[in-house]
């Protein structure tokens, strides 16, 4: 291997290139092809994103950066200069997110008559309307806390809006029954200060958490116009505070540290560690404190100084705080269904649905699924089935993320009530789903379900259905292996796939995994299935060192890989020797790319492609082609260390002939997509367009394919429908006659 491929100019930071995969995010917000509501939706998407990044990527900065860690990534960059990085890139993107709100979004909405005003700009009548909501809805809730002496600085809730508030007493004194801030009294026989002094001196502080069982936005009686109700509650809120005159006030939010570190080998109950840490993690110090340009200065030392803020942790915005509203204002606008994308309704093959039996119909044959095109009620009936099924025996599964109200714990609960065997793996340190995942794993236990917590120190990230039934000739084995969450919720909108099978040595792999993550069982190998820790490093390293050999026949040779994430060093520098060997490697990767393509040894073999569309591109394939052989396979890892050295993650073949022909073709289009991609040149990625070419917009084209068979299959089904009446009124005229045939000899 080129030792040469190890060098740090050879790699790009890992957390710069996902900086620069949410600025593809924000592009959708510019393209004409959206509608214009969902380009508002891009921008409230790229804050929620940038608020995950800095509760977890950049706490983990700062955390090993007050370690004094000194060691470096593989672009060479010590914590301490990643975070100086990171910041500034991040100061950057925030500029550029509030050009596209303040100079395109707000515009555009606006030529539609759909506005967010603020407060001081309404018409008399509507404000008016703001003045009794306040005083109806949310005065009673509000509560101002004052920070003093006898009051210490409240604690201000991650991500949670509030707004600060500087404040002093007025010049005639106290009025009646007015509580008396701390610090506040005059002393008898003392003058006290001048009035103007007072004000400089005398300075109060206050702050008001925005109540977050309200929306952001208000609307307003009979238009499409919005305020936010955080200026509408600045711009009332001078009744919370008599006797006191507001001198200024702001919005901010801070984001803190809420990466979740269970010391697994410490504890014997997981789930009580679990617990105790997700109280913990709300105090987590502040990573970023967000403000708006003209907030005063004042109260921003003051934040500053009882929250420990550095100074580029501090972030100006030309805005409202917190963008994400905009992902709300779709469903808060009337009409205007041309801003919208058209509705999608995915194609549910009518063999996997509760009509039918799916165990007949996957004995005969594999089913190959790509969501949300095709219907993910799919799986959710196989599960369904199996828990009614009175041949079931057992099920087991793994969960990662699953929604608020998941059909498919209600059917294992179901199942395990109607005496079978279920056992469930729910991984309960799946980040920001802890919570959820621990409810439900008190629910299923209280079903009636074995719950497992997978092995220590590391998270169990596959995405396994395994149902043993006894069927007529013996037992067997029915599976779902996956690349994506149970989650019937966001298998709406973000792309995965999987396969419906009861091929017996994946069935064999299956009981082994299960039998690996609930007892003390280590597998010496496995058929088809292949199982991180290591066990897909190792055999993503073998597939390539075939390619590799291929190329140095002098044979053509592919690699095709579509991950959301690469930034594996090991396997980095394996891809960049197979280019170099002559192996074309075509990979398509949604987020982080710590990859270069623009190394002169790479001779220009390597080419790197980031979809970025209506739905959020999730599946994991890997294809192989050469000797005239191909082969794919899909999984529930990408190319990133923690899944290939510390994650359970399950990689398999898809091999039946019109499922693996399927497979390879979603891939290809997914390659050929000129419409909703990008290209990687060197460190940046740069927008791809059609030049002439026939536009290909893959994600369309996977929707347009299953409106056609949503409407084939309607088409049959009227057919049927109407031979079976025909055939039905047929009969009974044939059995009418019959009944008034006069009687002959008994031969006719």
């Amino acid at each position: 291997m080129y030792k040469d491929f190890y060098k740090p100019t050879n790699y790009v930071n890992r957390e710069l290139s996902w900086i620069d995969f949410n600025g593809r995010v924000l592009d959708e917000a510019l393209d004409p092809h959206n509608p214009l509501l969902e380009q508002a939706n891009f921008v409230g998407i790229t804050q929620s994103n940038v608020d995950e990044f800095f509760m977890v990527r950049v706490a983990s900065l700062h955390k090993l950066s007050a370690a004094k860690v000194t060691t470096t990534d593989a672009s060479g960059m010590t914590p301490e200069e990643q975070l100086e990085a990171v910041n500034d890139k991040e100061h950057q993107m925030v500029e550029r997110r509030y050009r596209v709100y303040n100079e395109h979004v707000l515009t555009e909405l606006a030529r539609h008559d759909i506005q967010i005003l603020r407060e001081r700009d309404l018409p008399e009548r509507d404000y008016e309307f703001t003045r009794r909501y306040f005083n109806d809805e949310l005065l009673p809730v509000l509560t101002p806390m004052a920070d003093d002496a006898s009051r210490p600085f409240p604690f201000i809730n991650n991500g949670s809006l509030n707004i600060a508030v500087k404040l002093h007493r007025k010049k005639h004194g106290k009025p009646a029954n007015d509580p008396v801030l701390e610090g506040d009294q005059e002393v008898a026989g003392q003058t006290p200060e001048p009035h103007e002094d007072r004000q400089h001196h005398g300075n109060k502080f206050a702050t008001i958490r925005v109540p977050s069982i309200y929306k952001r936005l208000v609307k307003l009686p009979e238009k499409n116009h919005f305020v936010l109700i955080d200026d509408l509650i600045q711009e009332f809120m001078a009744v919370l505070f008599p006797g006191y005159k507001i001198d200024a006030s702001g919005t901010y939010r801070v984001m803190r540290d809420m990466d979740l570190d269970v010391a697994e080998e410490d504890t014997s109950d997981l789930l009580r560690s679990v617990q105790h840490q997700l109280r913990a993690r709300e105090h987590g110090q502040v990573m970023r404190l967000e403000i708006g340009n003209h907030f005063d200065h004042w109260l921003e030392e003051r934040l500053c100084e009882n929250l420990h803020v550095a100074e580029n942790a501090i972030y100006r915005v030309d805005g409202p705080v917190d963008l994400s509203f905009l992902k709300k204002l779709s469903g808060m606008v009337d009409g205007h269904d041309d801003l919208r994308y058209s509705p999608f309704k995915p194609y549910l093959n009518p063999i996997l649905d509760m009509d039918h039996n799916i165990f007949d119909a996957i004995r005969q044959k594999d089913y190959l699924m790509q969501h949300p095109y095709d219907d993910f009620q799919a799986v959710v009936n196989f599960i369904h089935q199996a828990a009614l099924d009175d041949a079931t025996l057992a099920i087991k599964m793994t969960l990662y993320r699953v929604s608020g109200n998941s059909p498919i714990i209600k059917y294992l609960g179901m199942a395990a009530q109607r005496g079978k065997q279920v056992t469930v793996l729910v991984e309960v340190k799946a980040r920001f789903d802890e919570k959820n995942n621990v409810r439900w794993a008190r629910r299923l236990e209280q079903m009636g379900c074995h719950v497992i917590y997978g092995l220590a120190g590391l998270k169990t990230h596959c995405k396994l259905a395994l149902v043993i039934r006894r069927d007529e000739d013996g037992l067997r084995r029915y599976m779902h292996l996956g690349t994506g969450n149970y989650n019937d919720v966001t298998a709406h909108f973000y792309t995965d796939m999987g396969v419906l099978t009861c091929d017996y040595e994946l069935g064999s792999d299956m009981t082994n995994l299960f039998n690996m993550l609930s007892g003390f069982a280590r597998p010496k190998y496995f058929h088809k299935l292949h199982v991180s820790p290591n066990g897909i490093r190792d055999f993503i390293n073998e597939k390539i060192d075939q390619q590799i050999k291929i190329a140095q026949s002098g044979n053509p040779a592919l690699i095709g890989m579509k991950m959301n994430s690469l930034s594996d060093k090991q396997i980095i520098a394996h891809l960049y020797e197979a280019a170099a060997a002559g192996v074309q490697i075509r990979l398509i990767v949604r987020g982080i790319t710590c990859l270069r393509n623009d190394l002169p040894e790479l001779h220009g073999n390597i080419q790197v492609h980031s979809i970025v569309g209506r739905f959020l591109e999730h599946s994991r394939i890997y294809y192989f082609s050469g000797n005239d052989h191909e082969e794919i396979y899909l999984a529930s890892a990408d190319m990133m260390t923690r899944n290939l050295n510390r994650r359970v993650e399950e990689l398999f073949p898809v091999t039946e002939d019109d499922t693996k022909a399927r497979a390879i073709s979603i891939f290809h289009e997914m390659w050929h997509d000129n419409t909703k991609a990008w290209r990687l040149v060197g460190n940046h990625y740069v927008k791809m367009h059609p030049d002439g070419q026939k536009p290909v917009n893959s994600q369309q084209f996977f929707m347009d394919e299953a409106t056609a068979l949503r409407k084939e299959e309607k088409h049959e089904r009227k057919n049927k429908k109407h031979f079976s009446n025909v055939f039905e009124t047929l009969t009974k005229h044939v059995s009418g006659l019959r009944l008034n045939k006069p009687a002959t000899n008994e031969k006719e």
